[in-house]
């Protein structure tokens, strides 16, 4: 899998009126894309995302990770800390990147998934609520999905949330937000085993990757051949 040819570039993906930075890797026939939702004080060059977002490409799916933020919102947060927990505006820009890509090429005829980490899980699971026809899998890894609410019960979208074994306390909120999805949904919670909440224990952050792939690969269908 690994000889994949994959294009990629970066892009300036306008969202709600502002604009963000991201990058884009395309393999050759794409099964589908990954739009990427980075959790809080993270950005697209995070290794972890970067690490997941390697894994998706070696299995033939698409992935565009962009920052929820502009630089300039990103220095106020490092001292603030608050917009990487406002969780509204990283939903807005998050449905704002997936109307923006339905005007690009590139992503014409690719149904789409969320990977959402920590607070962008949230986020996340907002946007699929909101535009359902848009998004046809989501994927939470180490994430806060109770942080989207009452909008949970609203998620019509196959639904796969990842936490690390030693992460109890978002275990449980996890356990609490599977519970909030419809019972009609393909839902899975899964716990990998001794996982702390950023999957820096060796091979956890692997398992977490392959569980993604074959959740994504599983609900994007491939592109038909024209």
């Amino acid at each position: 899998m690994n000889n994949i040819n994959t294009e990629n570039r970066s892009v300036q993906i306008l969202s709600m009126g502002v604009r963000l930075e991201g990058f884009i890797s395309i393999p050759d026939d794409p099964k589908g894309l990954v739009v990427f939702v980075h959790g809080s004080g993270s950005s697209h060059h995070s290794p972890r995302n970067q690490y997941v977002a390697q894994t998706l490409q070696d299995s033939g799916l698409a992935t565009l990770l962009f920052d929820l933020l502009t630089v300039s919102e990103e220095t106020t947060d490092w001292r603030t800390r608050h917009l990487r927990f406002d969780i509204d505006l990283l939903a807005r820009r998050t449905t704002g990147v997936l109307e923006w890509l339905d005007l690009q090429p590139f992503a014409y005829g690719l149904k789409r998934g969320l990977f959402g980490a920590s607070t962008g899980a949230a986020a996340a699971l907002i946007a699929a609520a909101e535009l359902p026809e848009k998004i046809e899998a989501v994927v939470s890894r180490g994430g806060r999905p109770d942080l989207a609410g009452e909008v949970l019960s609203k998620v019509k979208t196959p639904t796969l949330l990842i936490v690390g074994g030693q992460d109890e306390v978002v275990i449980d909120l996890n356990q609490q937000a599977l519970a909030r999805l419809q019972p009609g949904i393909d839902k899975e919670l899964i716990i990998v085993p001794g996982a702390s909440h950023l999957f820096e224990e060796v091979g956890t952050l692997e398992q977490a990757a392959e569980l993604a792939r074959d959740w994504f690969l599983a609900h994007l269908s491939p592109v038909s051949v024209r």
